[in-house]
């Protein structure tokens, strides 16, 4: 403000106040008197087969009451579940860019990011709850990294092991998500070592086979993993042995059906019921984080995409970890329903009403075929696509040279969803497998399956 100096100081002191009590009276206006919001019933009601689940939103900058009610009720319809927003509320533009600074380079801890912390360990800790998904937008990727921080400092891995973390626009400069053991940190640095690669294959690819999308969030519709057979021998895992005859009874009474994928209406339609499912990064801590980002978006240029694309100068520098989708389109901005859903997952309408039903089966965002990262995506530092594709692939050579991060995938033997051979957006993203209330199969790396309560 350099016209400020052209005047007196009297002049230039009652300005600046006017200026900040104008633009404090602005921001009460549009931020009303609360800070936790939940989604209209009319969006997304609350049913049985969803109440194990929780999900959770942290805005970015520049959003008052009204959008950030928008921004959950548009999550609301996608995903048909209830959701809870916790406001990011602003202070106007300016300040809101200087705060995300802060934030992002001292850890500032405002009261948005205390309630999140504080709503999100409250539901890990409830046994009603057997997942938390947490959303994050913007700077609200910076204070839900914050939150994860504190998270993983202070709660058991059992309790961890029901989150999942997907950000859009990630204005974040680094995203923990830590390994469970040192051997295991140091058996994934010694990806090169061919008796380790060997080791790690065999559990890797131990069973790959067929689990198509299902609509229930308890029914397991895949063969067990060889450790959760081996834990039937425990004497101290009778509950988990309760769970997989449960599973298994599930399985059968599913391959006896005349079509696993059909459509209600029977049509055989590959985007409607994708087979291949990535079983999540068994050493990490938090099995799930994915990051949405627009290579045109300046925020996620200067967060989480100036991480994910340079190769870092030193190992101690952040660690970005979790599992990157760049899309490269000009219409792609920074707005959340705007630009990141209305493209990566866009609404449906009702051809006799007009009014939008829900998520789109089909788009162009995730038909689009993957190409691998370039610089940065490599050495464990986070899941790049070699090691997705990889995860994806039957022959353990893959497996071996990529060193894989997400440990197999059940895969359908003759690839009818994935018509040219190709891999795309849909294959690899676990967030749209929950579109319109759908949900994907839960059985972890370590054999244990979710969704079922102990």
């Amino acid at each position: 403000m350099p016209w400020i100096f052209l005047f007196p100081v009297w002049i230039a002191v009652v300005g600046v106040a006017l200026f900040l009590g104008f633009n404090r009276l602005l921001c009460r206006t549009l931020n009303g008197s609360t800070i936790v919001f939940h989604s209209d019933p009319e969006y997304a009601p609350t049913l049985a087969e969803h109440e194990h689940e929780q999900w959770i939103f942290i805005n970015g900058v520049a959003v008052g009451e009204a959008w950030l009610k928008s921004n959950i009720n548009r999550l609301a319809l996608t995903f048909k579940r209830p959701i809870i927003g916790v406001h990011n509320q602003p202070s106007g533009i300016i300040f809101d860019v200087i705060e995300c600074l802060i934030q992002r380079q001292l850890g500032l801890a405002t009261r948005d990011v205390r309630e999140a912390y504080k709503i999100v360990k409250e539901k890990l800790y409830n046994p009603k709850y057997s997942k938390i998904i947490f959303i994050l937008h913007s700077q609200g990727g910076i204070e839900g990294g914050l939150v994860l921080d504190w998270l993983l400092q202070e709660l058991p891995q059992d309790l961890l092991s029901k989150l999942e973390v997907y950000t859009f626009g990630n204005a974040s400069n680094h995203f923990n998500n830590p390994h469970r053991s040192v051997a295991e940190q140091t058996q994934e640095k010694r990806e090169n070592s061919t008796a380790a690669a060997d080791a790690f294959t065999r559990t890797a690819t131990e069973p790959i086979t067929e689990a198509s999308l299902t609509d229930s969030p308890v029914e397991t519709q895949a063969p067990l993993p060889a450790l959760l057979q081996q834990q039937q021998q425990s004497t101290a895992a009778p509950q988990v042995n309760e769970l997989k005859s449960q599973a298994q009874a599930k399985v059968e009474q599913q391959r006896s059906k005349p079509d696993a994928t059909a459509t209600a209406g029977g049509d055989h339609d590959h985007l409607d019921h994708p087979t291949r499912i990535a079983v999540p990064a068994a050493h990490r801590a938090i099995s799930h984080v994915e990051h949405y980002l627009h290579t045109y978006d300046f925020v996620a240029l200067w967060g989480a995409l100036h991480f994910v694309a340079n190769k870092p100068g030193s190992p101690t520098l952040p660690r970005f970890i979790g599992r990157v989708f760049s899309r490269a389109a000009p219409t792609g901005g920074h707005q959340f329903s705007q630009h990141y859903l209305n493209g990566m997952f866009p609404l449906a309408r009702d051809e006799s009403t007009g009014k939008f039903v829900g998520c789109a089966d089909s788009n162009e965002f995730m038909d689009t075929v993957v190409e691998i990262g370039e610089v940065g995506v490599n050495g464990g530092m986070r899941e790049g696509l070699q090691s997705s594709f990889a995860a994806l692939r039957r022959d353990a050579e893959a497996l071996e040279a990529a060193g894989v991060t997400v440990h197999g995938s059940f895969c359908k033997p003759h690839e009818e969803d994935i018509r040219d051979g190709n891999v795309r957006v849909k294959d690899l993203s676990r967030l749209w497998l929950y579109r319109n209330g759908r949900s994907p199969p839960e059985i972890d790396g370590d054999g244990v399956v979710r969704g079922l309560t102990l």
